[in-house]
């Protein structure tokens, strides 16, 4: 890879908001390069903790208009926007945004374009793909022809957390045991990790000038998409899947079919699967000339989906990407990933207002379970722990450490303590056998007039069919058992004051 030069280069980011982008602002930086986002609206970037440390320009790739001003003193501009799940007329759009960012970047004298498009499979008449793949190819093209030097990098499956193409193999693998699926899951693909991808666009910054090309993007293996469910249900700890393959499933048919196991929008599933109509592998690794592999080689795909399924995407749940102390890997969620990406999260969420002070609600929260039980139907609360000890659990024997008192990593009848912040929150992880993850968290809130707002939810995050099918079973005695406790709870805190 060429030297970084004195003065860093300065990098324009389009779609910072979207699951490429959002990832890539925060490794340009990293790697020295002031970065500029260019966004229809600013507000949607409020929530990435790099905010602050990038420039905002508001503005649309498909008003040339709004284009001029975000490009003054770039030297590198990423295209990272594309028309996927608009509906009719996608390619008459991504032609003339296109066409008109290639223009502003001309205008500007940037050095270079970046922009990541889709593989494109080998030998297949350009007439012949998909309307996602031929538009993705024309996007490139018009790109290229721009005046400004352009790499177009050129990936098929992008494994990480929160791409679309990961999150629909996610949901199949998780929700069906036994697939009758389209005849498509016999084609032959060459997924790659995002860490990769992202590694492969920060390095296409430094590419000579000269260069105006194109570069297939693939990670080490190539795997039948079959393959690829059946690997990530053994990284996941799923049984092994049973895949019938049905030829008479048309891509229409299979992207409806997609619709109603996942929650994909039909609207992005339909181009995504008539992708797959084809064998995507990369023709050549070219780029390796210029961004050289890493020592230990590209990411596997095991090795990519164990880094995808690492955090569970939740509003406030696990510890957060956005901590500072803890910052988040490519592979991790993001605040602007679509809500239908980092798998199912079922949540029973229950508030109300109190007449009382926020300590006193707080008092009776911290003081929850052991000898104070669970404020709701206890005979539900001790059935639950008999059943786990019947299955090898905990049960509700371990109680609580001090009778008043908690803190982090304390164990708590079946939960244990993951976060505590006094007065405030307090976070459980069950321990209990489950088909999933689950959690319960309470917070109290000053209402501003003396009282308290207090929240709960319980959330779940299933694992394969049994934690569907456990949450749905539940489902019905929650009325009873959560409404019951932020009742009781609330009304006990308003007695006491």
């Amino acid at each position: 890879m060429h030297h970084q030069p004195s003065t860093p280069l300065r990098c324009l980011v389009t779609g910072a908001t979207g699951y490429i982008g959002g990832r890539l602002v925060p490794e340009l930086l990293a790697a020295g390069y002031p970065v500029r986002c260019l966004v229809r609206d600013a507000g949607r970037l409020r929530d990435q903790p790099w905010r602050a440390k990038v420039e905002t320009a508001t503005g649309d790739v498909t008003r040339p208009d709004t284009l001029p001003g975000a490009f003054e003193g770039v030297d590198v501009a990423y295209y990272l926007v594309h028309s996927l799940g608009t509906g009719p007329g996608f390619e008459e759009t991504d032609r003339a945004a296109a066409r008109a960012f290639g223009a502003a970047a001309a205008a500007a004298g940037v050095g270079r374009i970046v922009y990541l498009g889709g593989l494109i499979p080998g030998g297949v008449p350009e007439q012949q793909l998909s309307p996602h793949l031929r538009s993705r190819a024309e996007v490139g093209r018009t790109l290229r022809r721009s005046g400004v030097p352009t790499a177009e990098l050129r990936a098929a499956v992008i494994i990480g957390s929160g791409s679309a193409s990961f999150e629909m193999l996610r949901y199949l693998a998780e929700r069906l045991p036994v697939m009758v699926t389209p005849s498509w899951v016999a084609s032959r693909i060459q997924p790659i990790a995002v860490r990769d991808v992202l590694r492969y666009l920060v390095g296409a910054a430094q590419l000579p000038a000269e260069l105006n090309r194109t570069f297939d993007l693939g990670g080490p293996e190539v795997l039948t998409y079959r393959g690829m469910m059946q690997r990530y249900a053994r990284v996941a700890g799923l049984h092994r899947r049973v895949i019938v393959p049905v030829p008479v499933l048309t891509p229409r048919l299979s992207s409806h079919w997609v619709g109603l196991v996942t929650p994909v929008p039909n609207v992005i599933a339909r181009p995504l699967v008539e992708s797959l109509r084809h064998e995507v592998v990369c023709g050549e690794h070219d780029i390796a000339r210029w961004v050289p592999d890493p020592t230990g080689g590209l990411t596997g795909f095991d090795r990519a989906v164990e880094l995808a399924l690492r955090r569970i995407r939740q509003a406030e749940v696990a510890t957060r990407w956005s901590s500072a102390s803890l910052p988040g890997a490519p592979s991790d969620p993001l605040p602007t990933d679509p809500d239908w990406a980092g798998g199912s999260l079922y949540q029973d969420v229950r508030e109300r207002a109190v007449k009382a002070a926020p300590s006193a609600v707080w008092q009776i929260v911290e003081g929850i379970g052991g000898e104070h039980g669970w404020y709701s139907f206890p005979l539900a609360w001790a059935l639950r722990g008999w059943l786990d000890r019947l299955v090898g659990g905990v049960g509700l024997r371990r109680g609580r450490r001090d009778p008043a008192r908690l803190r982090v990593g304390d164990s708590l009848d079946f939960w244990r303590v993951e976060e505590i912040e006094p007065g405030r929150l307090l976070r459980l992880r069950a321990e209990m056998r489950l088909p999933g993850l689950a959690w319960l968290e309470l917070s109290v809130t000053p209402d501003g007039e003396g009282g308290t707002h207090y929240r709960q939810r319980a959330l779940f995050h299933p694992h394969g069919l049994a934690g569907h099918a456990y949450w749905w079973s539940v489902a019905p005695f929650h009325a009873v058992v959560f409404g019951g406790m932020a009742r009781n709870i609330t009304e006990q805190a308003r007695a006491a004051s």
